[in-house]
């Protein structure tokens, strides 16, 4: 087992070797969607590079566990627990309930990481699966004095914890009330960063999703889910937590807040935050521009897997900008990559040491804080490489195991539409033989030369066509 991987890690703000709590094993937590509405492929963004990690993980040997929740309840529109409950409006959107709405759209997201080679975890939580486990936490966390009942709901008292802000840069004074939304502050809270943990007053007339608590009817609050869902898969120390980089504050610091108080000690040690990716407007959202779905590039031609490689082409940690004409050109560049793996040829014996050269340079590239970019660099150089073609179609196996494009079956693909292609070209030229030689025999036949109109029908025979006189006319079939 490989053990090299350094990464950034946003708690300590800087790139570190990584190590597991259990040698060998790695638990990894994703924060999973909101489904409310499709994904755009700025969410996807972190999902492919969250992806290339654990696929990198279980590369290098680690026996990767790996959860994800489905918010289908409980998320506000602002982070602060204030505004519209995403999952409502889009039932209000669509006129439909809000199972049907977390139903349609969890489908459709996972519909898009097939689409894009994204895994599905080992694990994928609904947080309506797990409404026991939210209340059960809450429940300690009142008993600990680290919560408190104010005006009908349950917020996490921030002001018990000394290292609130441990995974951002910011400080109480920097904050504004609403942390994201123009909104009015919430009266009940003591401290402006307390937040919710259980509503018992729905801020909503119509809130469709509720349930019985010790404390009313009622529903979580988005932040709970996280905490309890990767408790109940994972136990209660995690190795890595993923998620894009608006969820460092307040959503994983929040998390942290929670899950450290409820647990007594460390929680989680690494985390893989996925920067945004960005139009010429600026970041990329469900509420602007033109809504960039992974069904909406497939209607304007392109292969969702030419946007993977798109994204790989970029670290992780910077900000990636989209463009049709930045696509277009990584999609020239994704074909001329499969028909390159087309040309190669799989026989004769694959060299090992060389291949070892090439999986070396390969895992240098991932292994320094999930270079993607150089890693793609590398598999054009082992196209390059002084070797054999058997030894080069081996590398690209053993690199799209992690890369995800889908080398090799869109090579295959390829070779078989040429083979197409040139049957039937082939079968052009051969309808031209045919009838060129029908017309040569009928101009023998007429000239009474036999001799000539017989061996122009052997010549045909030999080349599986037999032709038969009729009144008609020269008839043929194959034979």
């Amino acid at each position: 087992m490989e053990d090299n991987l350094s990464l950034y890690n946003t708690l300590t703000k800087k790139v570190e070797k990584f190590v597991p709590n259990e040698p060998g094993k790695v638990k990894m937590y994703t924060c999973g969607p909101t489904v409310y509405h499709y994904a755009h492929i700025g969410n996807l963004r972190t999902y492919m590079m969250e992806d290339v990690l654990e696929k990198f993980l279980r590369f290098s040997g680690y026996d990767v566990k790996r959860v994800m929740n489905i918010t289908d309840v409980g998320h506000l529109s602002s982070d602060a627990d204030t505004g519209e409950d995403k999952m409502l409006k889009g039932a209000k959107r669509e006129h439909k309930t809000v199972m049907e709405i977390a139903k349609y759209y969890t489908d459709a997201f996972m519909s898009d990481c097939a689409k894009l080679n994204i895994k599905t975890p080992d694990v994928v939580e609904p947080a309506t699966n797990c409404i026991a486990e939210f209340i059960h936490m809450i429940e300690v966390l009142l008993e600990k004095d680290y919560a408190y009942m104010a005006g009908g709901n349950i917020y996490f008292d921030t002001a018990k914890l000394k290292e609130y802000y441990v995974l951002s840069n910011q400080n109480a004074e920097e904050l504004a009330v609403g942390v994201r939304d123009s909104v009015e502050e919430d009266t009940n809270k003591r401290n402006k960063t307390d937040f919710v943990l259980w509503f018992t007053k729905s801020k909503f007339e119509d809130q469709e999703l509720k349930w019985d608590s010790p404390w009313g009817v009622g529903y979580p609050g988005w932040h709970i889910e996280c905490s309890a869902i990767s408790m109940k898969h994972l136990g209660d120390a995690l190795d890595i937590h993923c998620g894009g980089i608006d969820n460092v504050f307040p959503h994983h610091t929040n998390e942290i807040a929670q899950s450290e108080s409820y647990l007594g000690h460390k929680w989680c040690n690494y985390w893989f935050h996925v920067l945004h990716l960005n139009d010429s407007t600026g970041k990329m959202s469900k509420s602007k521009g033109e809504f960039l779905t992974v069904s909406l590039l497939e209607s304007k031609g392109y292969n969702p897997l030419a946007y993977r490689m798109f994204c790989l082409q970029s670290h992780y940690r910077k900000p990636l900008v989209f463009s049709y004409e930045a696509l277009d050109n990584v999609t020239v560049a994704y074909n001329k990559l499969v028909a390159r793996v087309a040309a190669l040829k799989s026989d004769g014996p694959v060299d090992e040491a060389k291949l070892a050269e090439l999986k070396a340079a390969f895992m240098e590239a991932l292994n320094n804080d999930i270079n993607t970019s150089s890693a793609l660099t590398v598999l054009y150089d082992a196209l390059k490489a002084d070797t054999n073609d058997a030894t080069k179609r081996a590398a690209v196996a053993m690199f799209d195991e992690v890369l995800s494009l889908g080398l090799l079956d869109a090579a295959d693909r390829m070779k078989e539409e040429k083979q197409t292609d040139a049957g039937a070209e082939m079968d052009g030229a051969l309808l031209d033989f045919i009838n060129q030689k029908i017309s040569e025999r009928m101009d023998a036949k007429k000239a009474k030369d036999f001799a000539k109109a017989d061996a122009i029908r052997d010549e045909l025979l030999a080349k599986g066509i037999a032709i038969k006189d009729t009144r008609e006319g020269t008839v043929w079939e194959k034979v």
